[in-house]
């Protein structure tokens, strides 16, 4: 299942460049078949492989819908959301805009993620940024990024998956 969540992670940057493209495409391959559409609400995309249906919708418009324990951060406007599922798992990639300090973001999300079992094993401080992030017990990826400006709000990304049966 690992590989396989790693495969679709990968994919989600793609997915907001195919927005341009005005007609859905489809794609065959050894592992499987996948379509995007772009028309309606941000770039949709499905793959059919052998271990069943994963399926991708990304776009600043796309519904939030984070694994449980999880929440946008208050007052924070999403700029971006991409969320996923896969037999046997789900998870959103979320970006957001906060009048808030890195700081404070990273202590709400450390506290989310503790409480959902998260053991977080990467606590790192940049210049440039904050980050924070771990796996649960069943291997669900967490990530926190939280990078301030100096003239407008923190721009912070979420990613975070849960596996379910």
């Amino acid at each position: 299942m690992a590989m396989k969540r790693l495969a679709i992670v990968a994919f989600l940057p793609l997915l907001p460049a195919c927005g341009s493209d005005p007609a859905p495409g489809v794609q065959g391959g050894e592992s499987g078949t996948y379509a995007v559409d772009t028309a309606g609400e941000g770039v949709s995309a499905r793959m059919e492989t052998a271990d069943g249906t994963a399926t991708m919708r990304s776009g600043a418009d796309v519904p939030v819908d984070l694994p449980d324990g999880f929440t946008v951060y208050p007052g924070a406007q999403v700029t971006a959301n991409t969320v996923f599922e896969e037999p046997g798992s789900k998870g959103a990639l979320l970006t957001m805009e906060a009048d808030a300090a890195p700081e404070a973001m990273i202590a709400f999300y450390r506290r989310q993620a503790e409480g959902a079992g998260v053991d977080l094993t990467l606590d790192m401080t940049t210049d440039s940024m904050r980050m924070i992030g771990g796996k649960a017990s069943d291997g669900s990826p967490f990530s926190f990024t939280a990078t301030p400006s100096a003239d407008g709000p923190t721009t912070a990304q979420l990613m975070v998956g849960e596996a379910f049966d």
